[in-house]
């Protein structure tokens, strides 16, 4: 489903400056082209000012529908229209590229990321992740780590992002099953009970660019 004339888009710039990057900002769509979209200005969702963007900036972007789901896509910026107000134009996603995103049917994706687990004061190790979604995540390690079941967990996780980023998501989670491998190793299932909702975005945001990487494969 595409957005319409009059959608709100929410927009991250991918920045290789990790603070720019997390910079949120939000435009009004002000028409809709074969190819293109036009939008006003992005302001800045708490300061309020405007955000200036140059043609070639690749944009992370969501806008809501019905039930408060979260669509997301990726768009770029290729020009600007000056005739009565300055509007940005971006490229307009292919509807089959925009993933849906309700908080009870969160995207997984497979990936292999670095993950500190702490199980205890006195007990901790770094995992590899197996996929990775936003409400939780699996890991594999090896079998004589002592997991299980209903035990809580604290992590960090690190997201590399295409623009460079690499950003550092901490948050409090559920074993909610243990899986033992041929190999010897163990796949352990994780469910997010504690973790910020920027936090959430940025996995949900680094699922997204996954998932439109396998899509041009």
């Amino acid at each position: 489903m595409l957005p319409k004339v009059n959608t709100i888009l929410h927009i991250q710039v991918n920045s290789i400056d990790e603070e720019e990057a997390r910079q949120e900002y939000k435009s009004r769509i002000a028409d809709i082209t074969d190819d293109h979209i036009s939008m006003e200005v992005p302001i800045h969702e708490t300061s309020g000012r405007l955000k200036r963007l140059y043609p070639g900036d690749e944009l992370s972007i969501y806008f809501l529908t019905d039930g408060g789901v979260k669509n997301y896509f990726s768009s770029s910026v290729f020009g600007f229209n000056d005739d009565v107000i300055r509007l940005v134009q971006i490229k307009k996603p292919n509807p089959e590229s925009i993933t849906k995103v309700q908080r009870r049917s969160f995207l997984r994706v497979p990936a292999e990321l670095e993950l500190a687990v702490r199980l205890s004061d006195n007990y901790q190790f770094v995992a590899m992740t197996d996929d990775v979604g936003g409400g939780g995540i699996s890991f594999l390690c090896e079998g004589s780590i002592p997991v299980g079941e209903g035990q809580a967990v604290g992590c960090w996780l690190l997201l590399p992002f295409k623009s460079g980023v690499i950003e550092h998501v901490p948050f409090k989670s559920e074993i909610v099953r243990v899986k033992k491998l041929e190999t010897g190793r163990q796949q352990v299932m994780l469910r997010f009970t504690e973790i910020g909702e920027g936090d959430r975005q940025k996995v949900i945001r680094y699922c997204f660019e996954r998932q439109f990487d396998f899509r041009k494969k």
